[in-house]
Protein backbone atom coordinates (compact mmCIF):
# COMPACT_ATOMS: atom_id res chain seq x y z
CA UNK A 1 0.00 0.00 0.00
CA UNK A 2 1.65 3.22 -1.26
CA UNK A 3 1.33 6.16 1.39
CA UNK A 4 0.51 9.15 0.71
CA UNK A 5 1.66 12.36 2.62
CA UNK A 6 0.44 15.10 3.27
CA UNK A 7 2.56 16.91 0.23
CA UNK A 8 1.27 15.15 -2.23
CA UNK A 9 -2.42 16.21 -1.04
CA UNK A 10 -1.32 19.83 -1.36
CA UNK A 11 -0.44 19.06 -4.87
CA UNK A 12 -3.12 17.17 -5.76
CA UNK A 13 -5.36 19.47 -4.77
CA UNK A 14 -3.34 22.79 -6.27
CA UNK A 15 -3.81 20.57 -9.57
CA UNK A 16 -7.37 20.40 -9.08
CA UNK A 17 -7.71 23.52 -8.24
CA UNK A 18 -5.92 24.64 -11.40
CA UNK A 19 -7.80 22.57 -13.66
CA UNK A 20 -11.04 23.75 -12.23
CA UNK A 21 -10.05 27.31 -12.68
CA UNK A 22 -8.96 26.86 -16.69
CA UNK A 23 -12.32 24.92 -17.27
CA UNK A 24 -14.25 27.86 -15.91
CA UNK A 25 -12.08 30.33 -17.69
CA UNK A 26 -12.47 28.35 -20.92
CA UNK A 27 -16.04 28.56 -20.27
CA UNK A 28 -16.34 31.95 -19.54
CA UNK A 29 -14.33 31.86 -22.81
CA UNK A 30 -17.49 29.96 -24.84
CA UNK A 31 -20.07 32.05 -23.53
CA UNK A 32 -18.59 34.78 -24.45
CA UNK A 33 -18.09 34.29 -27.73
CA UNK A 34 -21.45 32.30 -28.13
CA UNK A 35 -23.07 35.05 -26.82
CA UNK A 36 -21.15 37.56 -29.26
CA UNK A 37 -22.18 35.37 -32.24
CA UNK A 38 -25.86 35.43 -30.81
CA UNK A 39 -25.71 39.59 -30.61
CA UNK A 40 -24.29 39.25 -34.32
CA UNK A 41 -27.15 37.20 -35.28
CA UNK A 42 -29.45 39.31 -33.51
CA UNK A 43 -28.18 42.58 -35.44
CA UNK A 44 -27.96 40.42 -38.68
CA UNK A 45 -31.85 39.64 -38.31
CA UNK A 46 -32.77 43.19 -37.10
CA UNK A 47 -31.25 44.27 -39.99
CA UNK A 48 -33.07 42.19 -42.85
CA UNK A 49 -36.50 42.68 -40.90
CA UNK A 50 -35.86 46.20 -41.19
CA UNK A 51 -34.64 45.61 -44.97
CA UNK A 52 -38.02 43.71 -45.62
CA UNK A 53 -40.26 46.46 -43.82
CA UNK A 54 -38.71 48.98 -45.88
CA UNK A 55 -39.37 47.12 -48.88
CA UNK A 56 -42.76 46.42 -48.02
CA UNK A 57 -43.32 50.06 -47.67
CA UNK A 58 -41.89 50.39 -51.19
CA UNK A 59 -44.27 48.04 -52.59
CA UNK A 60 -47.22 49.59 -50.99
CA UNK A 61 -46.92 53.02 -52.50
CA UNK A 62 -45.63 51.42 -56.12
CA UNK A 63 -48.74 49.05 -56.38
CA UNK A 64 -52.27 50.32 -57.13
CA UNK A 65 -53.70 47.10 -56.44
CA UNK A 66 -56.04 47.38 -53.18
CA UNK A 67 -56.41 43.81 -52.15
CA UNK A 68 -52.49 43.30 -53.37
CA UNK A 69 -51.98 46.60 -50.79
CA UNK A 70 -54.14 44.88 -47.62
CA UNK A 71 -51.54 41.67 -47.81
CA UNK A 72 -48.24 43.40 -47.61
CA UNK A 73 -49.55 45.33 -45.04
CA UNK A 74 -50.85 42.58 -43.14
CA UNK A 75 -47.08 40.94 -43.91
CA UNK A 76 -45.45 43.81 -42.64
CA UNK A 77 -47.18 43.80 -39.56
CA UNK A 78 -45.91 40.77 -38.95
CA UNK A 79 -42.47 41.94 -39.87
CA UNK A 80 -42.63 44.88 -37.35
CA UNK A 81 -43.81 42.25 -34.42
CA UNK A 82 -40.20 40.10 -35.02
CA UNK A 83 -38.27 43.38 -35.05
CA UNK A 84 -39.82 44.55 -31.75
CA UNK A 85 -39.22 40.70 -30.37
CA UNK A 86 -35.85 40.86 -31.57
CA UNK A 87 -35.04 44.28 -29.54
CA UNK A 88 -36.24 42.44 -26.51
CA UNK A 89 -35.22 39.20 -26.65
CA UNK A 90 -32.03 38.09 -25.04
CA UNK A 91 -28.84 36.46 -26.56
CA UNK A 92 -28.13 34.10 -24.41
CA UNK A 93 -32.08 32.84 -25.36
CA UNK A 94 -30.70 30.48 -28.38
CA UNK A 95 -34.02 28.78 -28.50
CA UNK A 96 -35.99 31.90 -29.17
CA UNK A 97 -33.38 33.13 -31.69
CA UNK A 98 -33.29 30.42 -33.37
CA UNK A 99 -37.40 30.21 -34.08
CA UNK A 100 -36.90 34.10 -35.18
CA UNK A 101 -34.44 33.08 -37.60
CA UNK A 102 -37.06 30.41 -39.29
CA UNK A 103 -40.22 33.10 -39.08
CA UNK A 104 -37.70 35.36 -40.81
CA UNK A 105 -36.64 32.77 -43.89
CA UNK A 106 -40.56 32.54 -43.91
CA UNK A 107 -41.01 36.17 -44.30
CA UNK A 108 -38.19 36.41 -46.59
CA UNK A 109 -40.02 33.49 -48.73
CA UNK A 110 -43.18 35.30 -48.86
CA UNK A 111 -41.61 38.77 -49.83
CA UNK A 112 -39.93 36.90 -52.85
CA UNK A 113 -43.58 35.50 -53.52
CA UNK A 114 -45.00 39.06 -53.56
CA UNK A 115 -41.77 40.58 -55.95
CA UNK A 116 -42.34 37.77 -58.20
CA UNK A 117 -46.32 38.77 -58.13
CA UNK A 118 -46.23 42.22 -58.27
CA UNK A 119 -43.90 41.93 -61.33
CA UNK A 120 -46.11 40.07 -62.93
CA UNK A 121 -48.58 43.05 -62.19
CA UNK A 122 -45.60 45.55 -63.86
CA UNK A 123 -45.31 43.51 -66.76
CA UNK A 124 -49.21 42.92 -67.74
CA UNK A 125 -49.36 46.87 -66.65
CA UNK A 126 -46.81 47.76 -68.92
CA UNK A 127 -48.30 45.37 -71.74
CA UNK A 128 -52.01 47.12 -70.63
CA UNK A 129 -50.18 50.70 -71.38
CA UNK A 130 -48.52 49.21 -74.47
CA UNK A 131 -51.83 48.60 -76.27
CA UNK A 132 -53.74 51.38 -75.04
CA UNK A 133 -51.16 53.63 -76.84
CA UNK A 134 -51.38 51.37 -79.59
CA UNK A 135 -55.40 51.78 -79.36
CA UNK A 136 -54.96 55.56 -78.64
CA UNK A 137 -53.02 55.95 -81.94
CA UNK A 138 -55.52 53.59 -83.60
CA UNK A 139 -58.02 55.97 -82.37
CA UNK A 140 -56.32 59.22 -83.43
CA UNK A 141 -55.21 58.20 -86.98
CA UNK A 142 -58.87 57.02 -87.46
CA UNK A 143 -59.95 60.37 -86.10
CA UNK A 144 -57.86 62.21 -88.00
CA UNK A 145 -59.00 60.23 -91.08
CA UNK A 146 -62.31 60.77 -90.13
CA UNK A 147 -61.67 64.49 -90.03
CA UNK A 148 -59.82 64.37 -93.15
CA UNK A 149 -62.80 62.46 -94.90
CA UNK A 150 -65.40 65.41 -93.53
CA UNK A 151 -63.52 67.93 -94.70
CA UNK A 152 -63.06 66.18 -98.18
CA UNK A 153 -66.70 65.86 -97.87
CA UNK A 154 -67.46 69.17 -97.02
CA UNK A 155 -65.19 70.28 -100.07
CA UNK A 156 -66.74 67.98 -102.32
CA UNK A 157 -70.25 69.45 -101.12
CA UNK A 158 -69.17 72.68 -102.12
CA UNK A 159 -67.94 72.14 -105.42
CA UNK A 160 -71.01 70.03 -105.80
CA UNK A 161 -73.04 73.20 -104.65
CA UNK A 162 -71.16 75.41 -106.54
CA UNK A 163 -71.30 73.01 -109.73
CA UNK A 164 -74.78 73.40 -109.26
CA UNK A 165 -75.10 77.02 -109.25
CA UNK A 166 -77.20 78.69 -111.98
CA UNK A 167 -75.16 80.85 -114.36
CA UNK A 168 -76.48 84.09 -115.74
CA UNK A 169 -74.40 85.14 -118.99
CA UNK A 170 -75.06 87.72 -122.03
CA UNK A 171 -76.70 90.19 -119.42
CA UNK A 172 -78.12 92.97 -121.15
CA UNK A 173 -79.88 96.07 -120.16
CA UNK A 174 -82.03 97.72 -122.28
CA UNK A 175 -84.44 101.34 -121.85
CA UNK A 176 -87.48 101.06 -123.02
CA UNK A 177 -90.53 104.05 -124.08
CA UNK A 178 -94.02 103.97 -123.58
CA UNK A 179 -94.25 101.83 -127.36
CA UNK A 180 -91.69 99.52 -125.85
CA UNK A 181 -88.99 100.97 -128.25
CA UNK A 182 -85.75 101.40 -127.68
CA UNK A 183 -84.63 104.51 -126.34
CA UNK A 184 -81.40 106.06 -124.79
CA UNK A 185 -83.75 108.97 -123.49
CA UNK A 186 -83.65 108.93 -119.46
CA UNK A 187 -86.94 110.97 -119.90
CA UNK A 188 -88.65 108.94 -122.07
CA UNK A 189 -87.71 105.72 -120.15
CA UNK A 190 -91.02 103.61 -118.99
CA UNK A 191 -89.28 99.98 -118.56
CA UNK A 192 -85.94 98.66 -118.04
CA UNK A 193 -85.81 95.28 -119.75
CA UNK A 194 -82.79 93.03 -117.99
CA UNK A 195 -82.41 90.02 -121.02
CA UNK A 196 -79.67 87.13 -119.77
CA UNK A 197 -79.59 83.56 -120.57
CA UNK A 198 -79.66 81.20 -117.95
CA UNK A 199 -77.19 79.03 -118.62
CA UNK A 200 -76.93 74.74 -119.47
CA UNK A 201 -76.26 72.49 -116.47
CA UNK A 202 -77.46 69.64 -115.74
CA UNK A 203 -75.64 69.09 -112.00
CA UNK A 204 -78.85 71.63 -111.01
CA UNK A 205 -81.65 70.26 -109.13
CA UNK A 206 -84.39 70.99 -112.37
CA UNK A 207 -88.24 72.20 -111.74
CA UNK A 208 -89.44 76.01 -110.43
CA UNK A 209 -86.91 78.40 -110.12
CA UNK A 210 -87.15 81.98 -108.42
CA UNK A 211 -85.29 84.36 -110.19
CA UNK A 212 -85.11 87.81 -108.63
CA UNK A 213 -83.13 91.27 -109.70
CA UNK A 214 -82.28 94.13 -108.08
CA UNK A 215 -81.79 97.39 -109.71
CA UNK A 216 -79.57 99.75 -107.54
CA UNK A 217 -79.32 103.28 -108.13
CA UNK A 218 -76.40 105.35 -108.53
CA UNK A 219 -76.76 106.83 -104.57
CA UNK A 220 -76.69 103.35 -103.76
CA UNK A 221 -80.17 103.02 -102.74
CA UNK A 222 -82.61 100.02 -104.37
CA UNK A 223 -85.56 100.63 -107.10
CA UNK A 224 -88.47 98.98 -105.06
CA UNK A 225 -91.89 98.49 -105.38
CA UNK A 226 -92.50 97.39 -101.67
CA UNK A 227 -90.16 97.45 -99.15
CA UNK A 228 -91.82 93.75 -98.22
CA UNK A 229 -90.11 92.47 -101.39
CA UNK A 230 -87.32 90.30 -100.05
CA UNK A 231 -85.73 87.57 -100.12
CA UNK A 232 -83.33 85.64 -98.38
CA UNK A 233 -79.22 85.96 -99.33
CA UNK A 234 -76.06 84.96 -97.07
CA UNK A 235 -78.98 84.31 -94.20
CA UNK A 236 -79.93 88.02 -94.49
CA UNK A 237 -83.26 89.02 -96.14
CA UNK A 238 -82.62 91.70 -98.55
CA UNK A 239 -84.77 93.78 -100.92
CA UNK A 240 -85.77 92.85 -104.59
CA UNK A 241 -86.57 94.92 -107.47
CA UNK A 242 -88.59 92.48 -109.44
CA UNK A 243 -89.05 88.32 -109.78
CA UNK A 244 -89.57 86.19 -112.21
CA UNK A 245 -91.08 81.94 -112.16
CA UNK A 246 -89.57 79.80 -114.90
CA UNK A 247 -89.41 75.73 -114.76
CA UNK A 248 -86.10 75.15 -115.24
CA UNK A 249 -84.74 71.90 -116.85
CA UNK A 250 -81.29 72.16 -116.97
CA UNK A 251 -81.18 73.48 -120.53
CA UNK A 252 -80.59 76.79 -121.63
CA UNK A 253 -82.78 79.37 -121.09
CA UNK A 254 -83.20 83.05 -122.43
CA UNK A 255 -85.78 85.25 -120.17
CA UNK A 256 -85.97 89.12 -119.46
CA UNK A 257 -87.02 90.37 -116.18
CA UNK A 258 -88.93 94.08 -116.77
CA UNK A 259 -88.84 97.02 -114.15
CA UNK A 260 -91.89 99.61 -114.77
CA UNK A 261 -90.69 103.11 -114.24
CA UNK A 262 -92.63 105.21 -111.80
CA UNK A 263 -90.17 107.37 -109.78
CA UNK A 264 -87.73 109.53 -111.21
CA UNK A 265 -83.95 108.23 -112.50
CA UNK A 266 -81.54 110.16 -111.95
CA UNK A 267 -78.32 110.20 -114.17
CA UNK A 268 -75.63 108.05 -113.33
CA UNK A 269 -73.80 104.41 -113.27
CA UNK A 270 -76.50 101.44 -112.40
CA UNK A 271 -76.27 98.05 -111.22
CA UNK A 272 -78.54 95.06 -111.82
CA UNK A 273 -77.89 92.11 -109.80
CA UNK A 274 -79.37 88.53 -110.60
CA UNK A 275 -80.51 85.97 -107.74
CA UNK A 276 -81.36 82.25 -107.94
CA UNK A 277 -81.40 79.79 -105.31
CA UNK A 278 -80.20 82.14 -102.41
CA UNK A 279 -76.67 82.87 -104.70
CA UNK A 280 -75.84 85.83 -107.03
CA UNK A 281 -75.64 84.53 -110.59
CA UNK A 282 -74.57 87.39 -112.59
CA UNK A 283 -73.88 90.56 -112.52
CA UNK A 284 -74.26 93.93 -114.94
CA UNK A 285 -73.60 97.55 -114.63
CA UNK A 286 -75.31 100.29 -117.27
CA UNK A 287 -75.12 104.40 -117.42
CA UNK A 288 -78.43 106.40 -117.98
CA UNK A 289 -77.61 109.65 -119.47
CA UNK A 290 -78.92 112.91 -119.19
CA UNK A 291 -81.58 114.07 -121.86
Amino acid sequence: MVKINNKHYVWIAAGLAIGAACYILYQNKRMKEYRLQSELIQEELADESNDLSIRYEGFKVTVGNDSLIAALESEQMKVQRLQEELRTVKSTNTKRINELMRELKTLRTIMRRYIQQIDSLNRLNEQLTAENRTVTAKYNQATQTLSQLSTEKAKLAETVQMASQLDASNISVICLNKKNKVTDKINKTEKIEVHFIIGKNITAAPGEKTIYIRIQKPDDDVLVKSRANVFTYENKEINYSAKRNIEYAGEEYPMSIYWDVEEYLMPGNYRVDIFADGNRIGQKSFRLEKP
